[in-house]
């Protein structure tokens, strides 16, 4: 009675979160193929515009990686009528903050400004699909900053290698076998022919996502968006979408030596796409494991056996695909071997035992809660909008993908850890001090 009585609590608390959260929206294409979403929220003067880019390193290809990510900082480098410098001046003088990213499958760019300002911000974005400048001045300069950047945050961070090890390993073959930071290698060796041919086919009106959410009035927006965007003309030339197939892991270990003190365990599983209904139990199985301080690893691995400073599961899900990722970094004076036997109990446990009703609904409750955080700026919102469109083709999951979450069950949960989290089909690595690399070392790979 007393567990039936919190379902019902629940379940009145979702439906009233949902119902004061649901975030309206408009949305519409350009007859260039510009999809425009338009979120009014009049709360705070404030307004958040974004631009996503459907291009990734997914898009480039073999020889050629790196180009999306370096776009990411050759776009900020001027325009026709924004002269070299003058982007982030404009936005400053303006009140607002810009930046940009770049994964696997999207670039993404956004601004948050006062909400008068907001043309400025279009302006900007416009000019920089249209009127783009790439020469080889801006080249050579971006070139220095995205080295510097990979030497800072790759090349000299502790563990910093851990993406590339892992998706050459898992993603052997395909598109996704290397990352959004690419190498220096085919970025020195392109011509400034390579990066107009990369612009004209990806930076495309048809290829982007306009979001724009926050202290807005929809018409006058929609004639403003008509004003910057809609004489841009649409992509001439076919967009790539490699298809990533997945083949069979088997096992794979492997050691890597690096700039670090304390060894560390990395576990990877392929996984599948991101909005699929396994998915879903999976970023689930992930909350189980590691989400928070009761979490099932941090409490065992961590707390009670002391065997680990750190324990953390990621379920990496990509357009077309994912990997799963279990890190542990042990504790002094542990092993990797008695660390890696401690995850694979973890994850054994969730296959072979039925969570029980109480730490059922506190996984509930802890999703609900990330969802509804994930939303809660007008940044926030405007790039979930963008990404629903973009991935998923329902751009209202932004209301309802809680009710996917909530669908999931607890076999649900120890179904997928059965189908993903095989020992049998996973990439093992094993990070250790430089200080103890050996003469010789080579990787292990058995496919039984």
């Amino acid at each position: 009675m007393k567990y039936i009585l919190i379902l019902i609590c629940s379940f009145v608390l979702f439906f009233a979160v949902s119902q004061e959260r649901r975030i309206e929206f408009e949305e519409y294409d350009l007859e260039n193929g510009l999809h425009v979403i338009l979120h009014q929220d009049n709360s705070t003067p404030i307004v958040n515009v974004s631009v996503l880019y459907h291009v990734g390193s997914k898009n480039e290809p073999e020889g050629r990686t790196g180009f999306a990510h370096f776009f990411e900082h050759l776009m900020f480098e001027g325009s026709k009528n924004v002269k070299r410098g003058e982007f982030n001046k404009i936005l400053d003088k303006a009140g607002g903050t810009n930046n940009a990213n770049t994964d696997f499958d999207r670039t993404f760019y956004f601004e948050t400004l006062p909400s008068h300002q907001l043309e400025i911000a279009l302006y900007l974005e416009s000019e920089r699909m249209l009127h783009a400048v790439i020469d080889s001045t801006g080249i050579a300069t971006q070139k220095e900053v995205v080295k510097e950047e990979k030497r800072l945050r790759i090349d000299n961070q502790p563990y910093g290698s851990i993406l590339e090890e892992t998706f050459s390993r898992v993603f052997n073959g395909t598109s996704y076998g290397w990352t959004p930071i690419g190498s220096f290698e085919y970025i020195d060796a392109a011509t400034e022919g390579d990066f107009k041919d990369f612009f004209d086919t990806f930076y495309v009106p048809d290829n982007a996502t306009l979001s724009i959410a926050g202290d807005i009035n929809i018409p006058e927006t929609k004639d403003m968006v008509k004003k910057w965007f809609g004489e841009i003309p649409k992509g001439t030339k076919a967009i790539p979408r490699p298809k990533i197939n997945m083949q069979k892991l088997g096992k794979i270990r492997a050691d890597v030596f690096d700039n670090i003190q304390l060894p560390a365990v990395i576990q990877a599983y392929q996984m599948t796409e991101r909005g699929s209904d396994d998915y879903y139990a999976l970023a689930m199985v992930t909350t189980l494991l590691s989400g928070g301080e009761s979490s099932r690893f941090q409490k065992e691995i961590v707390d009670n056996q002391q065997l680990a400073v750190q324990v953390a599961s990621i379920p990496l899900a990509l357009e077309d695909a994912g990997v799963f990722i279990a890190f542990g970094l042990v504790n002094t004076g542990i092993s990797t071997e008695d660390l890696s036997a401690a995850m694979d109990e973890e994850i054994e446990r969730v296959k072979n035992e039925l969570i029980d009703d109480r730490e059922f609904q506190k996984l509930r409750n802890q999703i609900e809660n990330v969802f509804v955080s994930s939303n809660s700026t007008m940044r926030g919102i405007a790039e979930s909008l963008a990404t629903y469109h973009v991935y998923y083709g329902d751009t209202n999951l932004i209301n309802s993908e809680i009710e996917r979450y909530m669908a999931v069950t607890k076999k649900d949960l120890q179904r997928v850890a059965k189908k993903y989290l095989d020992t049998n089909n996973r990439v093992e690595l094993t990070y250790l001090p430089k200080s103890e690399q050996q003469t010789t070392e080579g990787e292990k790979t058995n496919d039984n």
